[in-house]
């Protein structure tokens, strides 16, 4: 039992030490966790329904964990090659994208949801 605890510990102590990386190394990161701090506080204000709050916090996390999957994509693309290469380009160009469009959407909701309160 106090192995299987260890190993849980291990992995919680893993996942922050990625999350830390993220916030102090990837400035788009920082800027999307700070634009989520700063929604949230305005829909604190606002006094959003609970629905409401439950979809930004999906959205929000949408986001930041495209953003996440975007960095581990890029960290080992460069990993395997430090030539250019189509491919490599590719992908990241692909994850990229990925996080433009869960960023684009999540605006669109943050309208759709705070443009009836304003």
């Amino acid at each position: 039992m106090r192995e299987r605890i260890k190993r849980h510990q291990v992995s919680f102590q893993n996942a922050f030490s990625g999350l830390w990386y993220a916030l102090s190394t990837q400035p788009n990161f920082t800027i999307h966790f700070l634009a989520a701090t700063l929604v949230l506080v305005f829909a604190y204000i606002l006094r959003l329904s609970y629905i409401e709050i439950v979809l930004l916090v999906f959205t929000i996390l949408f986001v930041l964990c495209a953003e996440l999957i975007n960095t581990a994509l890029e960290s080992m693309v460069d990993l395997i090659t430090t030539e250019w290469k189509q491919q490599a380009k590719v992908a990241k160009d692909v994850s990229a994208a990925m996080v433009l469009l869960t960023a684009l959407g999540s605006i669109l909701i943050g309208i759709l949801i705070f443009g009836s309160h304003l």
